[in-house]
């Protein structure tokens, strides 16, 4: 049997411990903590690789959205922290995409909805996001989205 994303932060979680690494054992056990509060929110018997997936978005946004608050409030110590926990959690998310790559998603799911205007931009989101699956950061996507709707 093939260990899953799950197994494996558990496993790097022993390894930070053993390693005395407060910084990365702190983030991985929020992030455990984090994924069995989804699995018994969700009343799963097992996390999947798309459960941790879900969890790991969320951990990851709330962290960027933190850091803007903390840049925005001359808070540059906090936000460093931020993005140092950052850094941790983005090494288990899948290879992001290119804006290229992203752009040409877009561009297709823009030609198969037959969208015009910005005003049917969450048609091409609502098409374009399960391709994606956590290999882009949704902001951007609906910036590129805009963009090339309003053109």
């Amino acid at each position: 049997m093939t260990p899953t994303l799950f197994d494996k932060i558990q496993a790097d979680l022993k390894q930070a411990m053993l390693s005395k690494d407060a910084l990365r054992t702190s983030v991985l056990r929020l992030l455990v903590s984090a994924a069995r509060y989804y699995q018994e929110e969700k009343s799963l018997k097992a996390l999947a690789d798309e459960d941790i997936l879900q969890v790991l978005k969320r951990q990851v946004k709330q962290r960027r959205d933190s850091i803007e608050s903390f840049a925005a409030a001359n808070r540059s110590d906090m936000a460093e922290k931020e993005r140092q926990e950052l850094a941790i959690l983005e090494g288990y998310l899948p290879q992001q995409m290119s804006e290229a790559e992203i752009t040409a998603l877009v561009k297709a799911a823009i030609a198969e909805t037959g969208a015009a205007s910005k005003a049917q931009a969450g048609l091409v989101m609502k098409a374009v996001m399960p391709k994606l699956q956590g290999r882009a950061d949704g902001k951007l996507v609906n910036q590129t989205v805009m963009k090339l709707l309003g053109a």
